[in-house]
């Protein structure tokens, strides 16, 4: 039979689907990428905010269109079913199997007697919308992280060091989604490393909802800095980066570590949600405005070619005029190389959603929009900075015309950041080229991409 697979959400949902393609893989199946050609379909969700829930939702029921033709089964897994596995089931008779992540120790369990005898075990467990307790997740076995399939292409790699979080942001679902911070052994993501290295990965990108927790819960301390240390060790491997990292977490250590190594990268991400200390309060965050100004402070000064990128929320419940002008003059002055910013968005079960004096949808948009216009002048300047500047550029493709290779920088996370665009200027076949690290000189730019020459 043939498996076509629909990965929803972040990378840390993507290793999951990884992994069970490869446990599809190791049981003879077929994996397609065309849906048309799939006797399977498996979706894996997020359930994260209200947009991603919506996104969800109609990715199903686009998929089960192909239950008319060729699909026998329709499985759906991930986020969204862990929140609203009762309704789902009631809702959506189209799917064949839901799957939570309470249950993915026992995911090829049921999948294997939802195939093998053509019926679906819908137990009536006790479930309800609003969320009111942490559960403890089982993590995927090492076995399945090392059969997992990488669907990133030839040069990087998604590495998860911990499931779950323990935060407990008040506006944030995700510890009652995926549990308490569960760190893996290093050992074990050692030896993950070393497999993928030997498959020819080059990049390294280590990902948990929260990094700098890493080792916390099995080690009684962090230990982030001496893993990427060893990681870096590795033969083959040539950058490594890790991303998701609290502004509390991030200790001396940690950034001695990062500017002393060549092979991780001078990159990081850093959520701060905002800069309101009366925000950052009601948000149950654990840094101040002063803590986080200092936190910038010393990186740059320890890493002077740093870059900086965050994540902020904007028309939080109780946010005032006077906190949002505050966040965006702290946004002007901070001058982040990377900025995302979201609309507040009210998540079911979380303390957030009872919070008085919720923010108009109007509201919210505008104050995003100022963001953003902020954070692209900012980005404008950074950009024309590099015009002139040669940077180690790892080529992943070549345009439809041929122009161009496509690449990036150390300084770009895949599938967030920029783009090089490399002149296609050099007597060489593209193999030469493609999936090889080359010096460039940048000479155009944009708002976030740049145009190079190879030199």
């Amino acid at each position: 039979m043939n498996v076509g697979f629909v990965s929803l959400g972040c990378s840390k949902n993507l290793i999951d689907t990884e992994s069970l393609i490869g446990s599809f893989k190791n049981h003879q199946f077929q994996i397609v990428n065309e849906e048309d050609k799939a006797d399977i379909l498996v979706i894996n969700t997020c359930g994260f905010i209200e947009s991603a829930k919506e996104e969800a939702i109609n990715t199903i029921l686009e998929m089960a269109e192909y239950k008319k033709k060729r699909c026998k089964y329709l499985i759906v897994m991930g986020c969204l079913v862990q929140r609203y596995y009762e309704e789902l089931i009631k809702a959506l008779p189209e799917v064949d199997l839901f799957i939570k992540i309470e249950d993915y120790d026992k995911l090829w369990d049921k999948i294997e007697d939802l195939i093998k005898r053509g019926i679906v075990e819908k137990k009536k467990k006790k479930s309800s919308k609003k969320i009111t307790q942490i559960p403890q997740m089982p993590m995927l076995t090492q076995e399945q992280f090392l059969n997992r399939v990488v669907t990133t292409g030839e040069n990087y790699a998604y590495i998860k060091i911990g499931e779950g979080c323990s935060n407990k942001c008040t506006y944030c679902a995700i510890p009652y989604i995926r549990g308490p911070f569960a760190s893996r052994k290093m050992e074990d993501i050692l030896e993950e490393a070393n497999m993928l290295a030997n498959k020819g990965i080059k990049e390294l990108i280590v990902i948990a909802q929260d990094t700098t927790k890493y080792g916390v819960d099995i080690y009684g301390e962090s230990k982030l800095a001496e893993l990427l240390e060893k990681l870096s060790k590795i033969e083959g491997i040539k950058w490594i980066r890790f991303l998701y990292a609290y502004p509390e977490g991030i200790t001396k250590d940690l950034i001695s570590t990062v500017a002393k190594n060549d092979k991780i990268a001078n990159y990081f991400d850093i959520p701060i949600q905002h800069i309101s200390n009366k925000v950052l309060k009601r948000m149950n965050r654990r840094t101040s405005k002063e803590q986080i100004e200092n936190l910038l402070n010393t990186i740059r000064e320890q890493i002077p070619d740093v870059v900086l990128r965050t994540s902020l929320i904007v028309g939080f419940p109780g946010e005032t005029k006077e906190d949002f002008e505050e966040l965006k003059e702290f946004v002007r002055n901070a001058k982040f190389d990377k900025l995302g910013t979201f609309m507040y968005s009210k998540e079911d079960g979380t303390p957030a959603e009872k919070l008085p004096n919720q923010i108009h949808g109007n509201t919210k948009k505008a104050r995003y929009n100022q963001i953003m216009k902020v954070q692209q002048e900012i980005s404008k300047n950074l950009q024309e900075q590099k015009i002139g500047k040669i940077y180690e550029v790892l080529i992943e493709d070549m345009s439809f015309d041929g122009k161009y290779y496509i690449g990036r920088t150390m300084q770009d996370v895949p599938e967030m950041d920029g783009i090089v665009y490399v002149k296609n200027t050099v007597d060489k076949k593209p193999e030469e080229i493609i999936n090889h690290f080359r010096n460039c000189k940048v000479t155009e730019v944009s708002d976030y991409d740049v145009i190079a020459e190879m030199i």
